[in-house]
C-alpha cells in the first residue's frame, strides 16, 4: 500500500464509499485485478482497513471523502490526478438509505435532503469530476459505473427518498452515457438487490413486503457483484454494459407487489 506516485501505466479507479459492503468488495476486486484505487469514504478508518484487506502490494490511495460537498470531491479527483496521472474508471457507489420504516406523511425535509445529497447528488458532483478528467486526459476517455439499485425498478415500502434517488440516477447513467460519447466516455449502471452488507442485514430477520408482512429474504455474497463490476470496468472503450442486474436469485423482486 502507498500514498505516493503510483504506475501511471496502470488502469487507474476511484471507487466512492469504500469503506465497506459494496464498495470495499468492489475495490479489492479491482486491486486483485491489478488495478489502482483510490478510496473515498467519509470516515478514514474504514478506508485504512479496506487498503489493509488489499493488502501491502496493492496500489491504492486513501482520500476521506463527503461526495455531497463539491469541495470535498474537487479534492478527491485533484489527488487522483497527482497520485495516478489518469483515470479510467469511477464506480460511483455511494449511497444512504435514510431513516428506515419511514411513511411519506412522517419523512422529514432534513431526511429526504440527506437522502438526496448523498445518493443524486454526491453522485453528480462524482461523474462531473470523473468526466472533466477523463476529457481532457491524453488518452482520452474513461469509464463511468454508477450503483443503481431495484429499487430504480420497483420500490420497497416506506422508501420514497432512496427509490427517487435511484430512479433518478437512471437518467443521470442515461444523459452521461449520451455527453461522452465524443470524448470516448463509457456510462454503465448496476443494479443490485439484496448484497449481503450491513445496509442488507435486516434481510436476515425480516423486512416489510408490499402486503404489510415481514418475510426473511436470501442474500447474495457481495463479491458477486463485484466480479460482475470488474467485468464491466474491463471492458474496451468499444463496449458498454449499459444496464445489468444482479440480485439474489429467490429474492421477492420480479413480481414484487
Amino acid at each position: 500500500m502507498s500514498n505516493n506516485l503510483l504506475n501511471s501505466a496502470t488502469k487507474t479507479a476511484v471507487v466512492t464509499g469504500a469503506g465497506s459492503g459494496i464498495g470495499r468488495a468492489v475495490a479489492l476486486a479491482l486491486t486483485g485485478a491489478g488495478w489502482s484505487v483510490a478510496l473515498a469514504g467519509r470516515r478514514p478508518e474504514p478506508l485504512a482497513e479496506t487498503a489493509a484487506l488489499a493488502g501491502e502490494r496493492a496500489r491504492v490511495i486513501t482520500v476521506p471523502t463527503d461526495v455531497s460537498r463539491p469541495e470535498e470531491v474537487d479534492a478527491l479527483f485533484s489527488s487522483v490526478r497527482e497520485g495516478f496521472g489518469r483515470l479510467d474508471l469511477l464506480f460511483n457507489n455511494a449511497g444512504t438509505f435514510g431513516p428506515r420504516g419511514t411513511p411519506v406523511e412522517d419523512l422529514s425535509y432534513e431526511d429526504w435532503r440527506t437522502v438526496v445529497d448523498v445518493n443524486l447528488t454526491g453522485a453528480f458532483l462524482c461523474a462531473q469530476a470523473a468526466y472533466r478528467v477523463m476529457k481532457e486526459q491524453d488518452p482520452q476517455g474513461g469509464r463511468i459505473i454508477n450503483n443503481g439499485s431495484v429499487s430504480a425498478h420497483a420500490p420497497r415500502p416506506h422508501s420514497v427518498a432512496y427509490t427517487a434517488t435511484k430512479h433518478a440516477l437512471t437518467g443521470l447513467t442515461k444523459s452521461l452515457s449520451l455527453d461522452g460519447r465524443p470524448y470516448r466516455i463509457a456510462c454503465g449502471q448496476i443494479d443490485i438487490g439484496n448484497a449481503a452488507t450491513e445496509m442488507t442485514e435486516r434481510m436476515q430477520t425480516g423486512i416489510l413486503q408490499a402486503n404489510g408482512e415481514l418475510a426473511v429474504e436470501p442474500v447474495m455474497a457481495a463479491a458477486d457483484v463485484a466480479r460482475t463490476v470488474v467485468h464491466m470496468a474491463e471492458l474496451p472503450l468499444e463496449a458498454n454494459v449499459q444496464f445489468a442486474t444482479v440480485l439474489a436469485t429467490a429474492m421477492p423482486y420480479v413480481g414484487r407487489g
